[in-house]
């Protein structure tokens, strides 16, 4: 029987960095994976198939413009979805391959398979080739991730109806489109089919997309995608998704009662994801699992068994990539006998389409219902002379501030490169700055981080230089 310090069950990118992490605090460590690649959902089906696609479409429409730079392209351009999907592979097949590399860099011992609880220290992996093994293990950590979420009422084919899943490996572009979902997942590769010549309608139950962000970000991206082209029926509540031969339809009520009605060639199911522990038998492990399905931690992210931890999708909090490799390091830590600590307030929150969303900290909402004093500071990205010279106008930084003390209590941005500008946020946050901190900082001229410069000047005693 094998014997480890530390088993991973879940290769994602929360699951392998705890890995690497044990692995370098000195644990013999074991990872185990289901699939025959490593890296999860996000490697393999998520994130970095997403992005591939979102960095194609884009070049395809930048294309469009390339005449208003006075480049004259001759000939008609053309999408070749077969290549580009063939391209996403090959980023995925690296990057997954780059995970193999460190887990033999590390010296972490890797089974393919399915792993099940026989105990609390012994883990059977049912593996790939149809044999098993019984691991003992002294911690164990679940990584198991997450999948995507349905209606009880929709019949996912994985033909017509699909999920995420599916999205990303089209063989065509769909004429009209059909996403039922206006978060993260749907808005992304509805951009990326929308750029492709798909007609795309987006069916919301709440009243807003990206609910989950600051409503200002919700109604400017909301605005700069109805230009592109794309629909959106926000406060409609789905009630029937039926198929027949190549046609969806999709059939919703909004707030009054007043059916819609969308016929379309494909309908992508984008309702959210569940916490995935299936197969898992955690209950011989004396781990609990919530009635949401998530594992019970406490705040060390340890289970109702005090051997074992859980990060990531299966456990509370945001379903993001990097909150989950966050976790997997506080874990390792903790296991060595170290203090470290996540503060959940300061994980961003990514939207990558173009323009780009993102946000960290208290919206103005939260902020309003907590009843805490704030003053507000903001900028438009078309002030800037570094984006009027690529032409992305789109967008604005806006920063929230204590009334009082001045500290950023939040920021949030839309437009272009605001994936990494919000790190610039973070680091200020993480620091406890405030808006005067980040406003007498030197920013580089002409760049997009001058918004950030300008919105902080915005919030304490609007100071803006440039409007």
């Amino acid at each position: 029987m094998s014997q480890f310090d530390v088993t991973v069950i879940g290769s994602g990118p929360g699951g392998y960095v705890a890995a690497i992490r044990c692995a370098q605090l000195g644990f013999k460590t074991a990872i185990i994976e289901k699939y025959s690649t490593l890296g999860g959902t996000c490697l393999n089906v998520g994130c970095i198939p997403s992005k591939a696609l979102l960095a194609s479409s884009h070049h395809y429409e930048e294309l469009q413009h390339f005449a208003d730079h006075g480049i004259e392209v001759s000939g008609k351009v053309k999408v070749n979805l077969a290549k580009m999907i063939e391209r996403k592979q090959q980023v995925v097949d690296q990057t997954c391959g780059g995970i193999k590399f460190l887990m033999d860099k590390n010296k972490i011992t890797v089974f393919e398979g399915v792993g099940s609880f026989v105990d609390a220290t012994h883990i059977n992996v049912a593996k790939n080739d149809g044999t098993s093994e019984v691991l003992e293990s002294k911690y164990t950590i679940i990584a198991t991730g997450s999948k995507p979420s349905s209606l009880p009422f929709i019949a996912v084919d994985k033909e017509r109806i699909i999920t995420s899943t599916e999205a990303l490996k089209m063989t065509e572009v769909p004429k009209h489109l059909v996403i039922i979902g206006g978060g993260v997942i749907g808005i992304e590769l509805g951009q990326v089919y929308l750029r492709l010549g798909a007609q795309v309608s987006v069916v919301e139950y709440l009243d807003r997309i990206i609910p989950g962000m600051d409503a200002g970000l919700s109604k400017e991206l909301t605005k700069v995608l109805k230009k592109q082209g794309m629909k959106f029926y926000t406060s409609h509540k789905v009630k029937e998704v039926t198929r027949k031969g190549k046609a969806v339809t999709v059939k919703a009520d909004d707030a009054k009662g007043n059916e819609l009605v969308l016929e379309g060639d494909y309908c992508l199911v984008a309702v959210g994801r569940r916490p995935y522990t299936d197969g898992l038998n955690a209950e011989a492990a004396g781990v609990k699992i919530t009635e949401r399905g998530q594992v019970e931690v406490n705040d060390h992210l340890q289970t109702t068994a005090a051997n074992i931890y859980a990060i990531g999708d299966v456990v509370r909090g945001a379903m993001l990539a990097h909150k989950a490799e966050e976790e997997g390091v506080m874990v390792a830590e903790y296991l060595a006998g170290q203090r470290p600590h996540i503060d959940y307030n300061l994980i961003p929150g990514v939207v990558y389409t173009w323009p780009e969303v993102a946000g960290v900290g208290k919206t103005e909402e939260q902020l309003k219902e907590a009843g805490i004093a704030y003053k507000a500071g903001s900028f438009p990205f078309k002030a800037l002379g570094r984006a009027r010279a690529s032409a992305d106008l789109d967008g604005f930084v806006k920063v929230l501030a204590d009334a009082k003390t001045d500290e950023i209590l939040g920021m949030h941005m839309i437009g272009a490169r605001c994936a990494d500008l919000i790190a610039e946020a973070v680091v200020a946050m993480e620091f406890r700055a405030s808006a005067e901190d980040l406003a007498r900082m030197s920013h580089a001229h002409p760049t997009f981080a001058e918004a950030i410069k300008e919105a902080a000047l915005a919030a304490t005693d609007n100071r803006a230089l440039h409007v």
